[in-house]
């Protein structure tokens, strides 16, 4: 078995994020790192997130820092890895890639604790980094310049410390003096030599200096002194000429500022009135912001709640003196990996959990009522240090602009096919706490309604045109109906207009615009040119001929007639359009187009024309050779549309030399009756068709039309659902839309919608606009009320309206949190506390309404988090949720501290035709140790159309159940160790067999046939069988390999594929032989190898596949995901990423893609460092997987790099990225 792994969506988590001017000196940008992936992002004038940049580095990232020479004009960018080097990139505008300036090595690979990579500091001057590791080790790199300008690094400098633990680095801003970087150690020397414990319980951490002498090119410590052990962030203080200098320690509920010879200045951090006492308040993330005259920070807590921190501070002698530190509560978001302030007033939020953000400053925290806590009113009592209280409130500083979807953490995830679509529905369950969500993923590109018009009568085309070539923006939407055609113009709103020179007692068969400011109307009778004076120039058919189809650009105008004649117009300097040429054809003409006119050009040179005898014809427009055929391809059924794409077009000259292989190259586009669309080269000297390249789109005929997208001319395919085709990379993509059916398109362009289209669909005009191009899937999604554990589909069952609803139950619950019912009732509570306290001073009562309109608008626990209880308190529900409405339609809350983390579908033969859902619930459940005082098995009955459940009984047991499967009109658990098989009864489950001898705890279970499939927590998967007769289960096969295994799936009776929480992904098998034997052994297989084997099973399963996939794999489906497709493996991953393993079907295949991505990893090796075979060989060598995203590199090499391959593989490029496009196909 040989599989190509190919990633569908790239993680959508954010692990860090830095600001920085990358690609040049005021361009506002944030490098955000998920995990192993680079992204560049970047805020348009409205503060829309775009992506501009994103690659993969096979490679772990640890830490990001940005950084700019003296007197540069971008910054560089730092990158800790697991590759053991100390990586500067940078990144090039006119390439849009990463380039790798310097690369140093100074230790091995992977992610160890004393390897550095962990911690990153750069010197705020851009004159040395500091990279540190979690124990002992630290380096120092000295930049500088060479006599060229570019940036060269010194040898690294050792900083080392045995017996230290590092819990965070930072520089010092010392102005130009020698760099300092501070650092939180702890060492732990006394503690590794006491065995009583004393000294680890009293062991300290300090904050310590490091001075790099740059005189003496030596790091030496500095100072050093005892820090708060609650310690864990350093903010760099501005210094020299913009501030004090020093650092901020955060610690667990202080924020404390020291600088070296200077006393500590202290300040509370203030904390929710709701929190328990026993509960601390952690720093997790911050931004620092500086202004002409001042500097402020943002620091966030652990539970989301935003603090402006300033410092007050005067000059004595020759030193910065801090007096007052002020702490004020600034906002409430969502807790976050990483916060980002942009110089044109936005903060970029990238979320621990859940959607990121971007929000815009609405103002600075200078608000007189907000809770502040300070260094001088400080408060010092037998307990400790006074608390300052506040309540979060909604945002009043912060505006939210822009979201970024996330689905990090994916806990679940299953292929579904829903009754009315084509292809399957990707349901997952993400998010964490109150931002919960399902969501429903479906292939394809969103899409934006601007506008929705309807029309009398049924249209059958629209286009929009231009007053003049000049404009930016289209002047007149033409809509042509049966009979007539409507001329609406487009300004502040549209409206019919009567004196645009359009013809409009006739149908039009094309509308566009000629020249630089005149128009051209084509109509069954004739073809109408309106000059800019509205001089109207008409070319009427000869005899009973009449207009079939109309292609043109702006100077050249073809006109199909009935009979097969081809007539030909060309615009002369004058503005005069004239008939060139005729050319009658050998039969009727069915669809005919012209490319664009190339910048420079008085013409196109190619006409192509589509004819009813299934082919499709380049004729030569030139000159001297008028309607010559150049060329003609045979296609496998009539053609119904064509259309002309050249890349190039659009393209700016540095954009154009950079390009790759298949940039500003002329396709031919031709849509197919059969519903298939073929892509074909044309030559742009000869005219000749070659490499051609089909792609099914559905049961309608595509209809093709130009668009323009990212400035480039693009194309909209209209069959049974549109797709879009643009150049993304050198890469031509081509991708679904998630829109309804269309029927006609054009481009659009507008001051409010500058790239969109207008579409006909039924009797209505649509104006849409492409959302976040490049994204994989469209999400609905549906929110929940605590963290998703697991979720289970019921089956189909009949509407009341006839159709088919689909149902899901998901099961979710919440440690140390109040249930929903308890948040309510206290967010009410509060507000009607804070308005009985403002009774009678509201000057404004309107204002006051309007106040609490907006708070109701708000829902607190989203915004807020839900209010945090005691440790061992739970809050869990179970709630149904119709995929169809895509809402929740019941939710049960469970009581007495129950938590529900597993539920599966099932089925009993007492009970015939009934829709069952078993929920397994513990109680009193702990992780550390892992106890439960007890469990139920709740099972319910779907009733109202599976809308809601009702419950039948609940069963005690007495250990944890973290898998429930249902078998053989049975129910399967694992409860710790132990896999228990019940039956129905009438009160309850009754027990029917067990089995106890499994390593730890079991993680999952599921069934085919009469075999179980068990994974174990540290035992990779046991195969089980039952046996009806004696009612027994026993293990008769398992794994050699031990393996954390978190998610699993059958693939056949033999085979299993499964995850473990390290990244990997294997398939196992059992020999067939093997199986064979068990399977015909009249005792089932006990008395063949009845020995154990290894302290195991008798029998072993062999390892097919192995793989890492770099993110803990969570969950495992089988689907195909296009009509007629080949059936693939997903997996979900918990950092939201979405990858298929495709097996492949040929040999030639195989060797094809192995050699190619072995040249891929010897010329393009990964951006990090790390080798590339090492990263996928994590853990376990990699085995029989071609991994598809290094082969996708290769669309982005330079055009030289990619001959050198293609010579190497005897192909050509052309052939290679076919290659790659048809395996791409073939998943999506």
């Amino acid at each position: 078995m040989f599989l190509y792994n190919l990633s569908l969506q790239k993680a959508t988590g954010c692990q860090t994020a830095v600001y920085g001017n990358f690609s040049g000196p005021k361009a506002q940008e944030i490098m955000v790192s998920r995990g192993k992936i680079l992204e560049l992002l970047r805020p348009d004038d409205s503060g829309k997130l775009q992506t501009v940049y994103s690659t993969e580095i096979f490679g772990v990232v640890r830490s990001l820092a940005a950084f700019r020479l003296t007197g540069a004009q971008k910054d560089y960018l730092v990158v800790g890895s697991d590759s053991g080097r100390f990586t500067v990139l940078e990144y090039s505008k006119e390439k849009n890639r990463m380039d790798v300036v310097h690369s140093e090595t100074f230790g091995k690979s992977g992610c160890r604790r004393i390897v550095p990579g962990q911690y990153l500091a750069v010197d705020p001057k851009g004159r040395a980094a500091m990279i540190g590791a979690c124990e002992k080790q630290k380096l120092v790199y000295v930049f500088n310049r060479d006599t060229a300008a570019n940036l060269t690094i010194s040898s690294p400098l050792e900083a080392h410390k045995s017996h230290t633990i590092v819990f965070a680095i930072t520089a010092v801003d010392c102005g130009f003096d020698n760099p300092v970087f501070a650092a939180i150690e702890l060492d732990y020397a006394d503690a590794d030599q006491d065995s009583s414990g004393e000294a680890a319980s009293e062991a300290q951490k300090h904050l310590t200096f490091y001075e790099l002498d740059l005189g003496l090119n030596h790091v030496v410590r500095k100072w050093t002194e005892p820090v708060d052990n609650g310690a864990n962030l350093l903010l760099t203080v501005p210094g020299g000429a913009d501030g004090p200098s020093g650092v901020l320690v955060c610690a667990e509920n202080f924020v404390i500022y020291k600088k070296e010879n200077h006393p500590d200045v202290r300040a509370v951090i203030p904390r929710r009135a709701d929190l328990p006492g026993d509960r601390g308040v952690l720093i997790v993330s911050y931004a620092t912001h500086k202004l002409k005259n001042t500097f402020f920070f943002l620091l966030q807590s652990e539970y989301g709640d935003i603090y402006k921190v300033t410092l007050e501070y005067k000059t004595q002698g020759d030193a910065e003196v801090v007096t007052e530190l002020k702490m004020k509560y600034f906002d409430t978001i969502p807790t976050c990996a990483a916060i980002c302030v942009l110089k044109t007033g936005f903060l970029f939020a990238g979320s621990e959990f859940g959607n990121h953000a971007m929000y815009q400053f609405a103002g600075i925290g200078d608000h007189d009522d907000d809770v502040e806590s300070s260094s001088a009113t400080l408060m010092e009592t037998e307990e400790g240090f006074q608390p300052v209280f506040f309540d979060p409130r909604p945002l009043r500083n912060l505006s939210p602009i822009d979201e970024m979807p996330s689905i990090c953490p994916l806990m679940d995830l299953q292929a579904v096919e829903l009754p009315g679509e084509e292809t399957a529905t990707l349901v997952t369950a993400c998010g964490r706490g109150p931002r919960s969500t399902v969501r429903m993923l479906k292939q394809g590109v969103s899409l934006t309604e601007m506008a929705v018009s309807p029309l009398p009568g049924h249209p059958n085309a629209v286009w929009t045109v231009k007053r003049s070539a000049a404009d930016d923006f289209d002047s007149y939407i033409v809509v042509s109906f049966v009979n007539a055609t409507l001329v609406l113009s487009i300004g502040d709103t549209v409206e019919e207009v009567n004196d645009s020179g359009f013809l409009g007692t006739t149908p039009s068969l094309r509308v566009g615009q000629l020249g630089e400011d005149s128009l051209m109307q084509a109509h069954p009778g004739g073809l109408r040119h309106i000059r800019a004076d509205r001089r109207v120039n008409e070319w009427k058919t000869p005899g009973r001929k009449s207009v079939l189809k109309v292609a043109s650009n702006h100077r050249q105008v073809v006109l199909a007639l009935s009979g097969g004649e081809l007539v030909y117009f060309e615009m002369e300097i004058t503005g005069q359009l004239v008939e060139v040429d005729k050319k009658e054809m050998s039969g009727e003409i069915s669809c005919l187009d012209v490319s664009a006119v190339p910048e420079g050009r008085q013409r196109a040179k190619f006409l192509a024309v589509g004819c009813f005898d299934n082919t499709v014809r380049i004729l030569s427009l030139d000159p001297d050779n008028c309607l010559a055929m150049l060329a003609t391809q045979a296609v496998a059924a009539a053609p119904e549309s064509l259309l002309m794409l050249d890349t190039g077009i659009g393209e700016s000259e540095q954009e154009a030399d950079a390009s790759m292989a298949e940039a500003a190259t002329l396709f031919l586009n031709i849509g197919l009756q059969n519903g298939v669309l073929l892509r074909t080269e044309v030559d742009r000297v000869t005219g000749q068709l070659s490499d051609t390249r089909t792609r099914f789109l559905g049961a309608r005929a595509p209809k093709l039309f130009s668009t323009t997208v990212r400035g480039q001319q693009a194309m909209l395919a209209l069959s049974t659902r549109p797709w879009l085709g643009y150049l993304d990379a050198g890469r031509f993509i081509l991708a679904p839309l998630s829109y309804e059916l269309l029927e006609y398109a054009s481009s659009f362009a507008s001051e409010q919608c500058p790239e969109g289209i207008v579409a006909i669909a039924q009797s209505s005009l649509r104006i849409v606009t492409v959302e976040r191009l490049g994204e994989a899937f469209n999400q609905t999604s549906c929110k929940l009320r605590y963290t998703p554990r697991k979720m289970c589909m019921l089956p189909a069952a009949a509407g009341a309206d006839g159709g088919k609803s689909s149902a899901l139950v998901v099961v979710g619950a919440d440690h140390a949190c109040a249930s929903t019912a308890e948040a309510e009732a206290a967010h009410a509570a509060a507000k009607a506390a804070a308005k009985e306290a403002k009774e009678g001073m509201q000057v404004d009562g309107e204002e006051d309404e309007e106040e609490d309109e907006d708070e109701e608008a708000m829902t607190p626990t989203q915004q807020f988090g839900a209010p945090k209880d005691v440790d061992g308190q739970w809050a869990s529900c179970i709630q149904v949720v119709d995929m169809k409405e895509c809402a929740v339609t019941s939710s049960i809350e469970l009581q007495g501290n129950e938590v529900a983390l597993t539920a599966c579908a099932c089925t009993f033969s007492k009970l015939p035709g009934q829709q069952l859902v078993a929920v397994a619930t513990t109680t009193d459940l702990t992780f550390y140790p892992r106890e439960a005082s007890g469990g139920f098995i709740h099972l319910y009955r779907a009733v109202d159309n599976g809308r809601s459940l009702q419950l039948l009984h609940k069963t005690p047991t007495d250990g944890i159940i973290a898998c429930i499967c249902a078998f053989q009109d049975k129910l399967v658990v694992g409860m710790g160790r132990t896999l228990r098989m019940y039956d129905l009864g009438k009160k309850k489950l009754l027990r029917k067999c067990e089995l106890r001898t499994l390593p730890t705890f079991i993680t999952g279970v599921q069934a085919m046939g009469d075999r179980l499939y068990v994974s174990d927590n540290q035992h990779s998967l046991h195969y089980v069988k039952y046996r009806s007769k004696d009612n027994s289960l026993y293990v008769f096969a398992d794994d050699i390999t031990p393996r954390w295994v978190t998610s699993a799936l059958p693939l056949d009776y033999n085979t299993v594929a499964a995850g473990d929480k390290f990244g990997n992904l294997v398939v196992l098998r059992l020999p067939t032989e093997i199986s064979d034997e068990v399977e015909e052994d009249p005792t089932g297989g006990k008395m063949i190898g009845s020995q154990a084997h290894l302290n195991g099973a008798p029998n072993k399963l062999e390892a097919l596949v192995q793989f890492h996939v770099g993110e803990t794999v969570l969950s495992l489906a089988r689907t195909e995901l296009q009509p007629g497709g080949q059936e693939v493996l997903l997996y979900g991953t918990v950092m939201g990423g979405i990858g298929a393993m495709l097996p492949f079907t040929s040999r030639e295949d195989v060797d094809f893609f192995n050699h190619l991505e072995m040249h891929l990893r010897q010329e393009n090796a990964p951006l990090c460092g790390r080798d590339h075979m090492a990263y996928r060989s994590y853990y376990f060598p990699v085995k029989d997987v071609i991994d598809g995203d290094l082969c996708e590199q290769y669309a982005t090499l330079s055009a030289e790099l990619q001959r050198k391959i293609a010579d190497e593989l005897d192909r050509t490029p052309s052939e290679i990225l076919k290659k790659l496009e048809d395996i791409r196909q073939k998943i999506c």
